[in-house]
């Protein structure tokens, strides 16, 4: 199955290191980040599951939960984390899902075999709180994710979902944003009270409505 932007997620009940999870239960009406990696006991894997612990109080403040796939079972993951705690001085304070029969890895196509032959790739999913998903990130086992982009983007998402403004390159948050093309300049003048600087007729730049 292929995931596109805009699919509702498929829901699914798995094993996990909290315990068995139905998907949907679990993530309430919350946001969603889930990453899956290639296997337990994986050095680039540890330093990442242990930066995401470190993250908990970044993502809360966003209203996210984060959640961990690989294709190990329960046991191996309990053992593994033991490490990841012990390398990264962190308490793992979110669920690993033990997929050993490789349901949702199947479900979100999240094994690549010209890449890794039955593992998972290192896959990223933000999902809304409609089950909806907003962004898919698919890198290499050889590289480590970088969460302060995951952030960033989560940012951008639910600042655009409640303005009428796009984010330009490099964006972070407090920073001026981009209006949408299909808001004219009276409706801008009136949507926008701190006004704005028409770069371009197409580009024009407002501080952030929320800030």
């Amino acid at each position: 199955m292929t995931l596109r932007l805009g699919d509702v997620v498929p829901n699914f009940t798995q094993s996990s290191s909290q315990g068995e999870i139905n998907f949907y239960d679990w993530a309430g009406d919350s946001w969603v980040v889930l990453f899956s990696h290639p296997a337990d006991y994986t050095p680039v894997c540890t330093t990442e599951l242990g930066e995401v612990a470190r993250l908990k109080d970044e993502f809360e403040k966003r209203n996210v939960k984060t959640i961990a796939l690989s294709v190990d079972g329960v046991e191996s993951h309990l053992g593994w984390i033991k490490d990841i705690e012990e390398v990264g001085s962190v308490s793992l304070n979110y669920p690993i899902l033990a997929d050993e029969d490789k349901k949702v890895s199947d479900l979100y196509d999240m094994i690549h075999p010209n890449s890794l032959n039955n593992l998972t790739v290192r896959t990223v999913f933000i999902i809304d709180p409609h089950k909806k998903l907003r962004l898919s990130l698919t890198y290499p086992a050889s590289t480590g994710r970088n969460f302060s982009e995951i952030l960033r983007v989560i940012d951008s998402l639910q600042l655009t979902d409640n303005h009428s403004v796009a984010t330009p390159v490099n964006w972070q948050d407090g920073q001026d944003c981009v209006i949408v093309p299909s808001i004219s300049d009276d409706v801008a003048k009136e949507k926008f009270p701190k006004g704005f600087n028409p770069v371009k007729p197409y580009l024009r730049m407002t501080p952030q409505p929320n800030k």
